[in-house]
């Protein structure tokens, strides 16, 4: 049983689809998050048959809308009424079932490419907030625009029985061969005491590392200036991160920007110093190494 409130959306613009869910409940996101690139999201939830995840994936795989997935999988289910289910596919059409026997106050509230849902909330306004707040978000990209959901779903009252755990799943449009690719956001917040903000905060720092990795892919192909600019940007966004700030000064070292590369390393040693260790490490193995030059001014007192 997880008893819980969701959303599940497609973004019009890039043609993402997500779902992201809240519960007192713990690793919620082990049994009610599905999506695959290209084909859809799925949320299944309430008395909870994980198969309505990967058999719905399949059967919008093979061309099916999420309506025409959604009522075949009903059909089968002698216990649908006490299921809750939400689906959107890769051309937006969304399609949500909540059974007449799920725990109250259970609802759920849908629109162009998205759907809200709870069961055993605490207020029957949860999932109409959810929808408010993924409306008014338009614009925005479409992971942020899911958490934000549901943390007005928490404003609104939440689960019933409190909070737990949080996840999150986002996928692109593109259709790629196995189940694991297009995942584009997969975080989970197994057990937690204010489990929305952290995932709103390991949102932040994925933007921050996939800036990172943005830049280190243009420095390894030589597009240096167009590398540092990625690299400015995560540290803006998780300033806080020392080994982040580390492995941008490292990278500066090969750069014009050498001398402020050196800087930020000894600013990261006078913080922690078994980053002095791992830059020798770097210098017996690593090309191309670090100048005699270079080494002086890094690890001079």
């Amino acid at each position: 049983m997880t008893l819980t409130y969701s959303i599940v959306a497609r973004d019009p613009n890039t043609g993402e689809m997500g779902v992201a869910v809240q519960s007192h409940f713990f690793s919620v996101g082990s049994l009610v998050t599905w999506a695959k690139s290209g084909v859809g999201a799925v949320a299944t939830q309430a008395m909870v048959d994980v198969r309505y995840g990967p058999l719905g994936l399949q059967l919008m795989s093979s061309g099916k809308g999420a309506r025409e997935t959604l009522d075949s999988l009903l059909h089968g289910d002698s216990n649908k009424e006490s299921r809750q289910v939400a689906m959107v596919d890769a051309k937006g059409e969304v399609a949500v079932h909540t059974g007449a026997r799920c725990i109250p106050f259970a609802g759920h509230a849908s629109g162009n490419g998205f759907s809200c849902q709870g069961n055993i909330m605490k207020s029957p306004e949860v999932w109409g907030a959810m929808a408010k707040s993924f409306q008014r978000s338009a614009g925005q990209p479409l992971p942020e625009r899911l958490v934000a959901a549901l943390a007005a779903g928490e404003v609104a009252g939440g689960d019933a029985r409190g909070k737990q755990s949080a996840a999150i799943l986002v996928v692109g449009k593109d259709t790629k061969p196995a189940d694991w690719e297009g995942k584009l956001v997969e975080l989970r917040i197994e057990d937690h005491p204010d489990p929305v903000p952290e995932l709103a905060r390991l949102l932040r720092f994925q933007r921050g590392y996939d800036w990172a990795n943005k830049g280190d892919d243009l420095f390894t192909n030589k597009k240096y200036d167009e590398a540092l600019k990625a690299y400015e940007k995560s540290m803006e966004i998780v300033p806080e991160v020392l080994e982040l700030k580390y492995w941008v000064g490292v990278s500066m070292l090969q750069t014009k920007e050498k001398e402020r590369g050196i800087r930020m390393l000894r600013e990261v040693f006078a913080k922690d110093r078994n980053y002095v260790s791992i830059t020798r490490g770097i210098m017996r193995t690593q090309t191309p190494p670090i100048s005699p030059e270079v080494a002086r001014k890094l690890f001079s007192r």
